[in-house]
Protein backbone atom coordinates (compact mmCIF):
# COMPACT_ATOMS: atom_id res chain seq x y z
CA UNK A 1 0.00 0.00 0.00
CA UNK A 2 2.94 2.31 0.61
CA UNK A 3 4.73 1.81 -2.15
CA UNK A 4 1.35 2.27 -4.67
CA UNK A 5 0.56 5.59 -2.93
CA UNK A 6 4.33 7.35 -3.21
CA UNK A 7 4.11 6.03 -6.70
CA UNK A 8 0.63 7.60 -7.26
CA UNK A 9 2.54 10.46 -5.36
CA UNK A 10 5.01 10.52 -7.94
CA UNK A 11 2.84 10.32 -10.83
CA UNK A 12 0.76 13.50 -9.93
CA UNK A 13 3.23 15.73 -8.89
CA UNK A 14 5.76 14.91 -11.64
CA UNK A 15 3.51 15.11 -14.07
CA UNK A 16 2.14 18.70 -13.02
CA UNK A 17 6.06 19.52 -12.64
CA UNK A 18 7.17 18.63 -15.90
CA UNK A 19 3.82 20.18 -17.39
CA UNK A 20 5.28 23.53 -15.79
CA UNK A 21 8.92 22.99 -16.96
CA UNK A 22 7.53 22.57 -20.77
CA UNK A 23 5.69 25.48 -20.76
CA UNK A 24 8.13 27.52 -18.96
CA UNK A 25 10.79 26.21 -21.73
CA UNK A 26 8.29 27.00 -24.67
CA UNK A 27 7.30 30.37 -23.62
CA UNK A 28 9.47 31.83 -26.19
CA UNK A 29 8.30 30.55 -28.69
CA UNK A 30 4.87 31.08 -27.88
CA UNK A 31 5.92 34.80 -27.46
CA UNK A 32 7.34 35.39 -30.68
CA UNK A 33 10.78 34.78 -29.37
CA UNK A 34 13.40 32.23 -30.10
CA UNK A 35 14.76 29.22 -28.00
CA UNK A 36 18.03 29.23 -26.19
CA UNK A 37 19.64 25.61 -26.78
CA UNK A 38 19.14 24.78 -23.36
CA UNK A 39 15.63 25.52 -23.11
CA UNK A 40 15.29 23.22 -26.52
CA UNK A 41 16.85 20.67 -25.06
CA UNK A 42 14.95 20.70 -21.55
CA UNK A 43 11.42 21.28 -23.43
CA UNK A 44 12.39 17.43 -24.85
CA UNK A 45 13.86 16.06 -21.54
CA UNK A 46 10.05 17.33 -20.15
CA UNK A 47 8.30 15.43 -23.10
CA UNK A 48 10.00 12.29 -22.23
CA UNK A 49 9.47 12.03 -18.64
CA UNK A 50 5.95 13.06 -18.86
CA UNK A 51 5.41 10.13 -21.27
CA UNK A 52 7.50 7.95 -18.92
CA UNK A 53 5.23 8.89 -16.01
CA UNK A 54 2.20 8.91 -17.83
CA UNK A 55 3.11 5.15 -19.38
CA UNK A 56 4.61 3.68 -15.84
CA UNK A 57 1.83 5.42 -14.03
CA UNK A 58 -1.12 3.52 -16.12
CA UNK A 59 -1.49 0.10 -14.70
CA UNK A 60 -0.94 1.72 -11.01
CA UNK A 61 -4.19 4.19 -11.77
CA UNK A 62 -5.94 1.11 -13.20
CA UNK A 63 -5.89 -1.31 -10.14
CA UNK A 64 -6.14 1.63 -7.73
CA UNK A 65 -9.36 3.26 -9.47
CA UNK A 66 -10.57 0.26 -11.97
CA UNK A 67 -12.55 -2.30 -11.24
CA UNK A 68 -12.54 -3.95 -14.23
CA UNK A 69 -10.43 -6.30 -16.35
CA UNK A 70 -6.73 -5.22 -17.05
CA UNK A 71 -4.88 -3.75 -19.99
CA UNK A 72 -4.88 -5.91 -23.12
CA UNK A 73 -1.94 -7.42 -24.57
CA UNK A 74 -1.76 -4.87 -26.92
CA UNK A 75 -2.26 -2.52 -24.53
CA UNK A 76 0.56 -3.45 -22.25
CA UNK A 77 2.70 -3.29 -25.47
CA UNK A 78 2.08 0.15 -26.32
CA UNK A 79 2.11 1.24 -22.87
CA UNK A 80 5.26 -0.55 -22.10
CA UNK A 81 6.98 0.65 -25.66
CA UNK A 82 6.09 4.08 -24.97
CA UNK A 83 7.67 3.77 -21.61
CA UNK A 84 11.34 2.43 -23.35
CA UNK A 85 11.10 5.28 -25.50
CA UNK A 86 10.56 8.11 -23.47
CA UNK A 87 13.55 6.36 -21.37
CA UNK A 88 15.90 6.11 -23.78
CA UNK A 89 15.42 10.02 -24.95
CA UNK A 90 15.36 10.99 -21.47
CA UNK A 91 18.90 9.25 -21.30
CA UNK A 92 19.77 10.80 -24.86
CA UNK A 93 18.47 14.41 -24.56
CA UNK A 94 20.36 14.36 -20.73
CA UNK A 95 23.80 13.16 -22.74
CA UNK A 96 23.56 16.18 -25.26
CA UNK A 97 22.48 18.72 -22.30
CA UNK A 98 25.13 17.76 -20.01
CA UNK A 99 27.60 18.09 -23.37
CA UNK A 100 26.23 20.88 -24.29
CA UNK A 101 26.51 22.75 -20.88
CA UNK A 102 30.55 21.46 -20.83
CA UNK A 103 31.20 23.12 -23.91
CA UNK A 104 29.90 26.08 -23.07
CA UNK A 105 32.63 26.08 -20.13
CA UNK A 106 35.40 25.53 -22.53
CA UNK A 107 38.01 27.99 -23.32
CA UNK A 108 36.79 30.80 -25.68
CA UNK A 109 38.65 30.13 -29.00
CA UNK A 110 38.04 30.76 -32.55
CA UNK A 111 36.80 27.33 -33.01
CA UNK A 112 34.81 27.78 -30.21
CA UNK A 113 33.00 30.93 -31.41
CA UNK A 114 32.39 28.83 -34.81
CA UNK A 115 30.59 26.30 -33.20
CA UNK A 116 28.90 28.21 -30.61
CA UNK A 117 26.95 29.82 -33.40
CA UNK A 118 26.27 26.85 -34.94
CA UNK A 119 25.02 25.49 -31.19
CA UNK A 120 21.46 26.57 -32.02
CA UNK A 121 20.88 24.70 -35.36
CA UNK A 122 22.41 21.21 -34.02
CA UNK A 123 20.92 21.18 -30.75
CA UNK A 124 16.63 20.54 -31.76
CA UNK A 125 18.15 18.50 -34.41
CA UNK A 126 20.21 15.98 -32.34
CA UNK A 127 17.08 15.98 -29.56
CA UNK A 128 14.71 14.49 -32.75
CA UNK A 129 17.53 12.24 -33.23
CA UNK A 130 17.39 10.75 -30.08
CA UNK A 131 13.28 10.30 -30.45
CA UNK A 132 14.03 8.30 -34.00
CA UNK A 133 16.87 6.53 -32.26
CA UNK A 134 14.90 5.68 -29.34
CA UNK A 135 12.13 4.43 -31.52
CA UNK A 136 14.26 2.08 -33.67
CA UNK A 137 16.08 0.88 -30.80
CA UNK A 138 13.31 -0.15 -28.82
CA UNK A 139 11.42 -1.56 -31.81
CA UNK A 140 11.85 -5.02 -30.07
CA UNK A 141 9.32 -4.19 -27.26
CA UNK A 142 5.98 -5.17 -28.53
CA UNK A 143 7.38 -8.56 -29.38
CA UNK A 144 8.73 -9.19 -25.28
CA UNK A 145 5.87 -8.18 -23.49
CA UNK A 146 2.19 -9.77 -23.08
CA UNK A 147 -0.55 -9.67 -21.76
CA UNK A 148 -0.92 -9.54 -18.07
CA UNK A 149 -0.41 -13.43 -17.12
CA UNK A 150 -1.60 -15.65 -13.75
CA UNK A 151 1.17 -18.14 -14.58
CA UNK A 152 3.64 -16.02 -12.30
CA UNK A 153 1.45 -16.74 -9.09
CA UNK A 154 0.90 -12.95 -7.80
CA UNK A 155 0.50 -13.28 -4.25
CA UNK A 156 -1.31 -9.94 -4.75
CA UNK A 157 -4.90 -9.53 -6.66
CA UNK A 158 -3.27 -6.66 -7.89
CA UNK A 159 -0.68 -8.32 -9.91
CA UNK A 160 -2.59 -9.51 -12.34
CA UNK A 161 -2.54 -5.71 -13.53
CA UNK A 162 0.93 -5.34 -14.72
CA UNK A 163 2.85 -6.51 -17.79
CA UNK A 164 4.33 -9.56 -18.32
CA UNK A 165 8.22 -9.71 -20.02
CA UNK A 166 9.07 -12.74 -22.33
CA UNK A 167 12.57 -13.88 -22.66
CA UNK A 168 14.30 -11.39 -25.19
CA UNK A 169 16.70 -11.97 -27.74
CA UNK A 170 20.42 -11.79 -26.91
CA UNK A 171 21.32 -9.24 -30.17
CA UNK A 172 18.65 -6.72 -28.58
CA UNK A 173 19.62 -6.60 -25.25
CA UNK A 174 23.14 -6.04 -26.44
CA UNK A 175 21.87 -3.34 -28.81
CA UNK A 176 20.17 -2.18 -25.71
CA UNK A 177 22.79 -2.40 -23.15
CA UNK A 178 25.49 -0.60 -25.35
CA UNK A 179 23.40 2.23 -26.45
CA UNK A 180 22.44 3.07 -23.10
CA UNK A 181 26.36 2.37 -22.12
CA UNK A 182 27.63 4.90 -24.99
CA UNK A 183 24.92 7.64 -23.54
CA UNK A 184 25.72 6.98 -19.90
CA UNK A 185 29.74 7.27 -21.01
CA UNK A 186 29.21 10.34 -22.79
CA UNK A 187 27.28 12.43 -19.55
CA UNK A 188 30.02 10.88 -17.09
CA UNK A 189 32.70 12.38 -19.50
CA UNK A 190 30.66 15.72 -19.92
CA UNK A 191 30.01 15.97 -16.35
CA UNK A 192 34.01 15.28 -15.27
CA UNK A 193 35.26 17.72 -17.92
CA UNK A 194 32.50 20.72 -16.10
CA UNK A 195 33.71 19.49 -12.55
CA UNK A 196 37.51 20.24 -13.87
CA UNK A 197 36.07 23.29 -15.62
CA UNK A 198 34.53 24.79 -12.74
CA UNK A 199 37.40 23.77 -10.13
CA UNK A 200 39.79 25.57 -12.76
CA UNK A 201 37.61 28.89 -12.89
CA UNK A 202 37.58 28.96 -9.00
CA UNK A 203 41.52 28.46 -8.81
CA UNK A 204 41.42 31.79 -10.80
CA UNK A 205 38.50 34.04 -9.87
CA UNK A 206 39.63 32.94 -6.11
CA UNK A 207 41.57 36.10 -5.49
CA UNK A 208 39.37 38.21 -7.30
CA UNK A 209 36.84 37.45 -5.01
CA UNK A 210 38.90 37.27 -2.02
CA UNK A 211 40.29 41.19 -2.80
CA UNK A 212 36.32 42.72 -3.80
CA UNK A 213 34.98 40.74 -0.85
CA UNK A 214 31.81 39.47 -3.04
CA UNK A 215 31.31 36.29 -4.86
CA UNK A 216 28.81 36.52 -7.86
CA UNK A 217 27.79 32.85 -9.16
CA UNK A 218 28.49 33.37 -12.97
CA UNK A 219 25.11 32.26 -15.36
CA UNK A 220 27.39 29.32 -16.94
CA UNK A 221 28.67 28.17 -13.57
CA UNK A 222 25.08 28.15 -12.19
CA UNK A 223 23.54 25.65 -14.65
CA UNK A 224 26.79 23.98 -14.91
CA UNK A 225 26.25 22.72 -11.11
CA UNK A 226 22.17 22.34 -11.83
CA UNK A 227 23.19 20.14 -14.78
CA UNK A 228 25.97 18.15 -12.94
CA UNK A 229 23.05 17.88 -9.98
CA UNK A 230 20.69 16.66 -12.82
CA UNK A 231 23.08 14.11 -14.15
CA UNK A 232 24.22 12.83 -10.79
CA UNK A 233 20.29 11.98 -9.88
CA UNK A 234 19.62 10.43 -13.23
CA UNK A 235 23.09 8.19 -12.86
CA UNK A 236 22.18 7.22 -9.46
CA UNK A 237 18.25 5.60 -9.94
CA UNK A 238 19.19 4.43 -13.18
CA UNK A 239 21.56 2.02 -11.66
CA UNK A 240 19.46 1.20 -8.94
CA UNK A 241 16.39 0.60 -11.65
CA UNK A 242 18.97 -1.89 -13.67
CA UNK A 243 19.82 -3.62 -10.50
CA UNK A 244 15.75 -4.36 -9.56
CA UNK A 245 15.02 -4.97 -13.26
CA UNK A 246 18.07 -7.21 -13.80
CA UNK A 247 17.21 -9.59 -10.79
CA UNK A 248 13.61 -9.45 -11.70
CA UNK A 249 14.51 -11.00 -15.07
CA UNK A 250 17.26 -13.12 -14.26
CA UNK A 251 15.45 -14.78 -11.92
CA UNK A 252 11.60 -14.44 -13.29
CA UNK A 253 10.54 -13.20 -9.97
CA UNK A 254 7.33 -10.62 -10.42
CA UNK A 255 6.42 -10.41 -7.29
CA UNK A 256 4.06 -7.30 -6.43
CA UNK A 257 6.37 -5.53 -4.71
CA UNK A 258 9.14 -5.49 -6.58
CA UNK A 259 7.56 -4.40 -9.47
CA UNK A 260 5.94 -1.45 -7.53
CA UNK A 261 9.93 -0.80 -6.68
CA UNK A 262 10.99 -0.78 -9.81
CA UNK A 263 8.28 1.64 -10.83
CA UNK A 264 9.32 4.14 -8.24
CA UNK A 265 12.94 3.88 -9.04
CA UNK A 266 11.68 4.10 -13.15
CA UNK A 267 9.99 7.69 -11.74
CA UNK A 268 12.33 9.20 -9.48
CA UNK A 269 14.43 10.79 -12.21
CA UNK A 270 11.27 12.22 -14.21
CA UNK A 271 9.93 13.22 -10.92
CA UNK A 272 12.82 15.01 -9.44
CA UNK A 273 14.36 16.98 -12.55
CA UNK A 274 11.56 19.09 -13.11
CA UNK A 275 12.09 20.74 -10.12
CA UNK A 276 15.71 20.68 -9.60
CA UNK A 277 15.50 22.66 -13.24
CA UNK A 278 12.91 24.92 -12.11
CA UNK A 279 13.86 25.62 -8.43
CA UNK A 280 17.32 26.49 -9.38
CA UNK A 281 17.00 28.49 -12.83
CA UNK A 282 16.86 32.53 -11.90
CA UNK A 283 14.93 33.14 -15.24
CA UNK A 284 11.76 30.55 -14.79
CA UNK A 285 9.34 33.14 -12.62
CA UNK A 286 10.00 35.26 -15.89
CA UNK A 287 9.04 32.78 -18.41
CA UNK A 288 5.99 31.35 -16.47
CA UNK A 289 4.33 34.82 -15.41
Amino acid sequence: MFLKALFLLQVGNGTLANVILFFCNVSPVLLGHKQRPPQTIVTHVAVANFLVLLSAGVPHTMAAFVSRKPLSSLGCKLVYYIQRVARSTTLCSTCILSTYQSFTLTPRTAAWVMLRGRAPRVTGPSCWVCWMLSLFMNIWIPVSISGPQDEHNYTDAQGKWFCSPSASKAGCVYLWSTSDAVFLTLMVWSSGSMVLLLHRHHQRVQYIHTTTGHHRCPPETRAAHTILMLVVTFVIFYLLNSVFTFYIRAHDDFRLWLMQVSDVLTSCFPTISPFLLLLRDPRTPKFCS
